[in-house]
């Protein structure tokens, strides 16, 4: 018996076969481009090693337009502060350099910037290269930043061992990471004066609340802790809030000290659309002028500290209740902490917001407790 013969291919369907394949090398470079910016950063080098063509594509500025410094081992796991051996510190500070290398041999064009380094150390100098970076790219169009200037997420677990904790030490450290984080501010104000989201750690100083209000393009802003043991003081606040025309979402996150209980604040914004509180300690409005303002978040948080009657009531008296500062300020509110308000919640006293004011106001009527 004859083996069975092997069936011929037409050359018709020889030549369909062949045109299956996208001709991506025949499309402008502008379309190419934008298929390959939907790739992550190790996908886009892998197709840097197929072709010369491709090489060529991939080193294009416009292929980097981020630069996360979180992107890397332990960092996808959402950790913060992790402590590591000494060698797993330097290579992942030896990829460090190699990526800010990178963008820069790039000349990237960065719209995004996201990084956690402790500004104030003096012997890793994360603030020379952070400024390094924004000297050798195009950040003029910079419009997203995250930054923790507070504290390096990979750091080597003998440095925290040794490390001195007097609080003389702190306060020095403390002092170079405000230093350092008011010189990256001010050259972000004429590098990339586009940002329009930011998210950041803030001390709140004289100096450091003029440079975030240089930031004209803002419309989504996160303040974080840094020293809680510092006051923002009512004017601060205020002058900030004031001084950014196109902020539209603001969330702070505000520990008032105990010796200034009592002390109240006045928000004022022609733009600011959603206002969140929530994260804040203690933080207590007197009056707010937020014409635009559709959704507020604010929570009651007690901090375990025990009152007399006569000092809470003191206190206390100095408050107005929060749904009269509402009634008076925000005359397009539509949802207080996720809730949302009926049309005519003005003009009834309290009724279905009684629940929702006990979980946020500090007033007398609100909050009948001593321990705060």
């Amino acid at each position: 018996m004859s083996p069975q013969k092997k069936l011929l291919i037409p050359v018709s369907s020889r030549r369909k076969a062949v045109d299956d394949f996208f001709p991506f090398n025949s499309l402008p470079v502008e379309c190419q481009l934008h298929v390959l910016s939907f790739l992550n950063e190790f996908d886009k080098c892998s197709c840097a090693l197929v072709c010369l063509s491709w090489s060529c594509l991939v080193r294009s500025w416009k292929l980097w337009r981020v630069a996360d410094y979180s992107r890397r081992g332990a960092f996808h796991l959402g950790q913060e502060g992790l402590l590591v051996s000494n060698r797993e510190f330097e290579r992942w500070r030896s990829w460090v350099h190699h990526y800010t290398h990178h963008l820069v041999s790039r000349r990237a064009s960065l719209l995004t910037l996201k990084a956690s380094f402790d500004l104030g150390d003096r012997c890793n100098k994360w603030s020379e290269l952070l400024r390094h970076l924004l000297d050798n790219v195009h950040c003029r169009d910079l419009s997203h930043l995250d930054l923790n200037w507070t504290f390096t997420l990979f750091e080597p677990l003998d440095l925290r061992v040794h490390s001195s904790s007097s609080s003389h030490q702190d306060s020095i450290t403390k002092m170079d990471q405000v230093t350092s984080f008011q010189e990256l501010l001010g050259k972000l104000t004429h590098s990339c004066p586009r940002i329009s989201k930011m998210r950041l750690h803030f001390d709140w100083s004289d100096l450091s609340v003029s440079l975030l209000t240089r930031f004209q393009q803002l419309r989504i802003l996160e303040l974080k802790y840094f020293w809680v043991f510092k006051l923002v003081t009512p004017s601060t606040l205020q002058t900030l809030t004031k001084s950014l025309p196109n902020l539209k979402s603001l969330t702070l996150h505000i520990l008032v000290p105990l010796r200034n209980l009592g002390i109240s604040y006045t928000l004022e914004s022609k733009s600011l659309e959603f206002l969140d509180v929530s994260p804040s300690r203690g933080l207590v409005f007197s009056c707010l002028k937020l014409p635009a303002l559709r959704e507020l978040r604010a929570k009651k948080i007690v901090r375990g500290i025990t009152l007399d009657r006569r000092t809470r009531l003191r206190i206390q008296s100095r408050w107005p209740c929060l749904y009269h500062v509402l009634q008076q300020g925000t005359p397009k509110l539509q949802a207080l902490n996720n809730e949302r308000l009926l049309p005519t919640w003005r003009e009834k006293s309290y009724g279905e917001l009684t629940a929702i004011l006990e979980q946020s106001c500090y007033c007398v009527q609100h909050l009948d407790s001593w321990l705060w």
